[in-house]
């Protein structure tokens, strides 16, 4: 497959405005975000933290957002919403927001990430009771999650990656090797990255999961009005573009997809070398097997290698209405009801006392 020559980004970050004023127009039509209340309790040059409530006793939870795009996946609507959900639950939840990249901040890359997320912990170990927090993350969100938890393994009580992809050995998954053939080396690693160039690049290394199936998943939608409804609040959120620090997207190409760093142990963090040998906390991983991104393949390596016996792998089928299987976990309706209620519990099992086991199971 053909490479990439360097991109225009400047015809990319001028799709980006076009495709926010798209997605503001369907908002209008009642379908924008309607996230629920949070105060900023801690902010830095590229990130802030969310505080959605404080439960006294209760475990906190960090989400760790995916760099790419709005942070809202999370509480897309009141319906399908992961935050209300743990709300509901008793949980104490934080959120770390990334702030889009420009001219004057365009540098973090993972060691930046790491210092962030490390913030972050740091002021909710300050404030919590139970001292240390757990990390979720979804798709690269709990790619940083994990790589924090490697690098700091005794700051935080528990790890839980929803559809996280660690493992990129080649022939893991067609996006992986798509991607990598397709995205050149020569990748600025200076300039901010139009969020719109990530997105093409995304649609041409699989078509099937960025643009096939979401058309399916729209027209098996058509007869459920839930479901279409969801869907269009997917579309809405997926024009929300954020450019991201060419750094961190050379670093996410190169050392991960392209080099499979992390997974080898490989990585270099803030002067450390990481793998998942280094991840002591309790983990528990959920995979789709219907999502390229994250196929089990490219999880299940590093959870076997994992420095803990307390390491779990859910696997959910995905299902119909979330337009994206990659983003099913967070806005399913199958998920929230046969999924979510396993994440909880094991939260609180952590959170609570340490136990000691190794298990997969499957809702279904």
């Amino acid at each position: 497959m053909r490479q990439f020559d360097t991109p225009p980004c400047a015809n990319f970050a001028m799709a980006d405005i076009l495709r926010r004023a798209q997605g503001d127009a369907v908002a209008a039509c009642g379908l924008g975000p309607s996230e629920h209340p949070y105060r900023v309790i801690a902010s830095g040059a590229y990130w802030r933290l969310r505080c959605y409530g404080d439960r006294e006793g209760s475990p906190s939870l960090l989400v760790v957002a995916a760099p790419i795009k709005r942070p809202y996946i999370w509480d897309l609507a009141p319906s399908v919403s992961a935050i209300r959900y743990c709300l509901k639950q008793g949980l104490n939840v934080h959120l770390l927001e990334w702030m889009p990249a420009s001219s004057d901040r365009i540098n973090r890359g993972f060691d930046a990430c790491a210092i962030a997320i490390g913030d972050c912990v740091t002021r909710m170990s300050d404030s919590a009771a139970d001292l240390k927090p757990l990390l979720i993350g979804h798709s690269l969100g709990g790619t940083l999650a994990a790589i924090f938890a490697a690098l700091a393994p005794e700051s935080v009580r528990g790890l839980v990656l929803l559809c996280a992809p660690l493992c990129f050995a080649p022939s893991t998954s067609r996006f992986r090797d798509a991607l990598v053939s397709l995205v050149p080396s020569t990748l600025s690693d200076v300039d901010p990255v139009p969020g719109s160039l990530l997105s093409h690049m995304s649609a041409l290394s699989s078509p099937d999961t960025f643009i096939w199936s979401r058309l399916m998943d729209a027209a098996l939608s058509i007869a459920d009005p839930h479901a279409m409804e969801i869907h269009a609040r997917v579309e809405r959120w997926a024009l929300d573009e954020v450019a991201l620090p060419g750094r961190l997207v050379h670093q996410m190409i190169e050392w991960l997809y392209r080099e499979n760093r992390f997974c080898r142990g490989l990585l270099s963090v803030r002067e450390r070398r990481i793998g998942p040998s280094s991840v002591s906390a309790p983990t528990l991983a959920v995979v789709n097997t219907t999502d390229e991104v994250a196929l089990p393949a490219s999880v299940a390596p590093f959870v076997d290698a994992v420095a803990t016996t307390d390491a779990r792998i859910i696997e959910y089928p995905g299902e119909a209405g979330v337009a994206l299987q990659h983003l099913a976990i967070l806005i399913g309706r199958e998920a929230q009801a046969q999924v979510w209620p396993q994440i909880v519990s094991w939260i609180r099992s952590r959170g609570q006392a340490p136990t000691s086991y190794r298990s997969r199971s499957s809702p279904h």
